[in-house]
Formats: C-alpha cells, structure tokens, sequence
C-alpha cells in the first residue's frame, strides 16, 4: 500500500467518524432532559444537619445556661 493510499483511507475514516459523531450530537441535543436513572448526577437539597442524641443534648445545656444568663440579667437590669 503507498502513502497515498493511506492518506485517501484515513481520510474517508475521519469523514466517517465526523458523521457519526454529528448524528449523536443532535440525537442528545433533541432528547428530553434526561432522568437520574439514565447516569446524570443526583443533585439534593441541603437538609438539616443531623444530631446525635449526646449533641442534642449537649446544645440543650448550652442553650439552658444562655437563657438563665439573660434571664438574670434582665432582673438585675444590666445589659451587655
């Protein structure tokens, strides 16, 4: 086979190629949006951050004491 020959060859196969691939081009582009299960990427919505019961616990007591604080400053009337 000479160079020529090659050259016809590879050319015909990348012109081929190029059809093909402008074929499936427009086959995706005139598909519906497609669904999760067809291989796109599930996006979800941030949720609530999940507690354990000791961190639930452990902001109850935070929160018990922040409330106390104000509640005896508010008596005393002093204000920070």
């Amino acid at each position: 086979m000479n160079i020529k020959q090659i050259i016809d060859d590879l050319i015909a196969e990348r012109l081929r190629l190029d059809r093909t691939i402008a074929a499936l081009e427009e086959l995706q582009r005139s598909e519906p949006t497609a669904k999760p299960s067809q291989g796109m990427p599930v996006t979800r919505r941030r949720g609530r951050k999940w507690m354990s019961p000791a961190e639930r616990l452990a902001v109850s007591e935070r929160m018990r004491q922040y409330w106390a604080k104000r509640k005896s400053e508010k008596r005393t009337g002093t204000a920070s």
